[in-house]
């Protein structure tokens, strides 16, 4: 059967569904705001703060546009100035600066995977861009480079609630920058580094008239990397034309790209059980490998506020990625040769596409005479996913460890398509805020997600299986105001996980359920000195049951009965020192454990409850400092420290914990120009980010690297 033929059809029908459903839901928002202006009372809504503080508003948090101050979660914001103070021109550079946020990129994940309380990869760690989400695959590819970003939204802990499944470890919402009313502003961006590193960027945006507005940002970044044949570059686009066509609706049409072409590294392989820093820079892929990550997001946004109780958004939205890997991806230390022998040639090409709708309303009023908040919504979306390999079968001659000759891809097996994955999505949704008094409130949500999964195998040319899925999502939550700036909460809420990638699942794994979660949280959040600071501290407990085990009885059996959890605190503050000096830290323990979980070890089976998951660090930190020697000269250093994490479900290896500083020093050219020098890593230190999927490979993170980069504003 030829799936692909259906696709269309599928965007028809849900662009249909769509475009019925917006005006019912626009009438109903229409008689709902007529009855509430003759009953209800003006609501006075606050002016936003942009600068990522308590008082700042996040999309990521609620649907209600709630403060983060307000909302019982665990919420931070990353802002521009954040990014550009920092100097973190790589996405996943910036997201780690987070609360408790790790990453563990590596070729098979996109470079895009990180871990959040005890939770990891994209299975549990949902990654938006602009609120969007692309569903089903191994690993997201877009964004990567900060240039386009506004600011990034963290969410920590379940949100199946707001985004559906596999967010019990965190959301983390990449916002890029809009279009704006002020004067058009162009701003550039040149730079150059060592290890050839090269940068260059542009953006413009703000009014054409009284109606019409834009954005545009484009970027191209190359470097050598910091092993041999390391060679990478990326360049990303994006641009949104908003129409106001009254003061209160206008019409948003957005429009994003990304290509990347990463290093071809794909790990080092440890000696006799043990890194050899010796091979820090070797790489042992083959020379013609390839690999390639094509992105395109596509949007138009609609926001229609009838009144200043209700508000209507609703968004269409189109997402294509195109990736390609070929590559000898496995290596393995042979004592008795003393060689590295190479296995697993790896050529895959994704052809992923996904169409969507997702819309909600938002009322402000009264019930039972206590101001309240409610939204209500829905979010559908058809998606394909076409899988072409070669089975990953095919080898390359071993190689020296110190002198490795790359050689060239080599496969017995012919590269073709092998599946094609179709899946239909639906949810509904509702949100509501009660303020019980002028400083209590409670905030209560639900979800349910449906989802149907059909896959046909392209080799035999039959139907591989037609899955069903249900979930039910929910929160319950409440913030009590101490004062106006001290705020204590607590939340519990109930959330899902996928047991595998959406489009992943083997024939036997597509009979099981999702995993399931629940978490409770408690905090406290503060402002302090007029606002100038701020401190927020959360301790939780999260546990996630189903995963899939081996039965005790039948070890080549899975059963769906094993369970996971993670206790923690995490803590951070935001504070001026002195006249000159101000310091951003946070940090985060916990301690995550299988609780009943087996796998097969050779012929046997063997429990690891009371073990570490894979990943998890259980001590997070991050510092940063920013010190004005001048009026037009400031300095700023970070200390990022990531714990002990484990290369396996067994415990008996791990990889060691590491603290990387980074410095910058920024010079005020003048009112318009900026100069700045920015060292990663200064110390040079050599540390291991994460394992492939063999847990004696392990990943060198980035080594010292220095960069100047001019802006220039006009």
């Amino acid at each position: 059967m030829n799936t692909t033929s259906r696709l269309p059809i599928a965007r028809t029908r849900v662009a249909t569904v769509c475009a019925l459903a917006l005006p019912l839901l626009a009438a109903n928002a229409i008689a709902a705001s007529a009855a509430e202006d003759a009953t209800l009372p003006t609501v006075v809504v606050s002016s936003r703060a942009d600068d990522g503080g308590l008082r700042s508003q996040t999309a990521t948090g609620s649907n209600l546009d709630l403060s983060r101050f307000d909302t019982p979660a665990s919420v931070d914001a990353i802002t521009r100035d954040q990014l550009e103070r920092r100097g973190d021109t790589g996405l996943l550079d910036a997201i780690t600066r987070a609360p408790g946020i790790s990453a563990m990129p590596h070729p098979g994940n996109g470079g895009s995977s990180v871990a959040a309380r005890g939770f990891t990869d994209t299975l549990s760690v949902m990654r938006l861009y602009d609120g969007m989400r692309q569903y089903g695959g191994a690993g997201l590819t877009f964004p990567f480079d900060t240039w386009a970003v506004e600011r990034i939204e963290v969410l920590r802990g379940p949100a199946s609630v707001i985004y559906g499944d596999g967010a019990i470890g965190a959301v983390i919402n990449v916002v890029p920058k809009k279009p704006t009313r002020g004067a058009i502003q162009t701003e550039l961006q040149a730079g150059l580094g060592t290890e050839h590193s090269r940068r260059f960027a542009i953006g413009s945006g703000g009014a054409i008239d009284d109606k019409w507005s834009y954005r545009v940002d484009a970027s191209t970044d190359r470097s050598d990397g910091w092993v041999e044949r390391g060679e990478y570059s990326n360049r990303a686009f994006s641009g949104a034309l908003r129409l106001d066509i009254s003061p209160r609706l206008n019409v948003q049409l957005g429009a994003a790209k990304g290509r990347q072409k990463p290093m071809k590294y794909f790990g080092t392989p440890l000696i006799d059980g043990k890194p050899d820093p010796a091979l820090a820079e070797k790489n042992y892929n083959v020379g013609d490998s390839v690999m390639r990550y094509d992105d395109r997001w596509i949007d138009l946004l609609v926001n229609w506020n009838p009144n200043d109780n209700v508000g209507v958004r609703s968004r269409f939205y189109d997402i294509d990625s195109d990736r390609h890997w070929r590559d000898v991806e496995a290596y393995r230390y042979n004592p008795a040769t003393r060689l590295i022998d190479r296995a697993d040639a790896t050529e895959i090409y994704h052809r992923q596409s996904q169409t969507g709708n997702t819309t909600d309303a938002a009322f402000k009023g009264v019930l039972f005479g206590l101001a309240n908040q409610f939204s209500v919504g829905f979010d559908v979306n058809s998606s394909d996913f076409r899988h072409t390999n070669n089975t990953y079968v095919g080898s390359a001659p071993s190689v020296d460890p110190y002198n490795p000759v790359p050689g060239s891809f080599s496969s017995p097996v012919p590269t073709i398509p092998r599946y094609d994955s179709e899946a239909k999505q639906y949810a509904l949704f509702a949100e509501d805020r009660l303020a019980l008094d002028e400083r209590w409130s409670l905030l209560a949500g639900v979800r349910y997600d449906h989802a149907t999964l059909r896959r046909t195998d392209l080799v035999a040319n039959r139907l591989a299986y037609d899955k069903t899925s249900t979930n039910v999502g929910w929160r319950l939550g409440t913030v009590f105001q101490v004062t106006p700036s001290l705020a204590l909460y607590g939340q519990f809420a109930k959330a899902a996980d996928p047991i595998g990638s959406l489009f992943f699942l083997s024939a036997a794994n597509s009979q099981f359920k999702n995993a399931t979660g629940r978490q409770l949280e408690v905090g406290v959040k503060q402002a302090f000195a007029q606002g100038g600071g701020e401190w927020t501290l959360a301790v939780y407990d999260i546990t996630k049951n189903n995963l899939l085990t081996r039965d005790p009885a039948n070890p080549a059996r899975s059963v769906q009965v094993g369970e996971r959890s993670s206790r923690g605190i995490e803590a951070t503050v935001m504070a001026v020192l002195a006249p000159g000096w101000s310091v951003e830290a946070n940090a985060a323990v916990l301690r995550a454990r299988f609780e009943d979980f087996s796998e097969a070890s050779g012929a046997s089976l063997v429990s690891r409850a009371g073990n570490v998951p894979p990943d998890v660090p259980q001590r997070l930190a991050n510092l940063w400092l920013n010190r004005e020697l001048a009026p037009a000269l400031t300095a700023s250093a970070g200390l990022r420290y990531v714990g002990e994490r484990n290369a396996d479900n067994a415990n008996t290896l791990k990889l060691p914990s590491y603290a990387v500083t980074d410095a910058s020093l920024r010079w005020k050219l003048s009112a318009d120009t900026n100069l700045t020098l920015r060292v990663a890593n200064v110390f040079d230190k050599r540390y291991f980010t994460t394992a492939y999927y063999s847990a004696t490979q392990w990943f060198y993170g980035q080594d010292r690297r220095a960069d100047i980069l001019v802006n220039h504003r006009f």
